[in-house]
């Protein structure tokens, strides 16, 4: 069994998340991992679970946050135009 780096909980259905900055990670639950890896919001400070937006270099959850914080914020979209 392994322990969760999050809540500590010792679980023997553990996994492990390898980063692409060579880091592990092993956590009992999605909910620890997204805690722990999930980036944060620039404006309103939540969990950006989704594919979230990026906007000059800067993290946000949805365009309406980017629109508020980013003189480029104009230009985010939360969706793609049909084809």
């Amino acid at each position: 069994m392994a322990m969760c780096e999050v809540c500590g909980n010792d679980y023997e259905m553990t996994f492990e998340i390898n980063t692409q900055g060579g880091g592990v990670h092993t956590f009992d639950s999605f909910e620890c991992a997204i805690h722990r890896l999930a980036p944060i919001c620039e404006h309103c400070g939540c969990r950006v679970i989704g594919h979230g937006v990026q906007v000059e270099g800067r993290f946000f959850c949805c365009a309406h946050c980017a629109r508020q914080v980013s003189e480029q914020g104009h230009q985010a979209r939360d969706a793609v135009g049909a084809v």
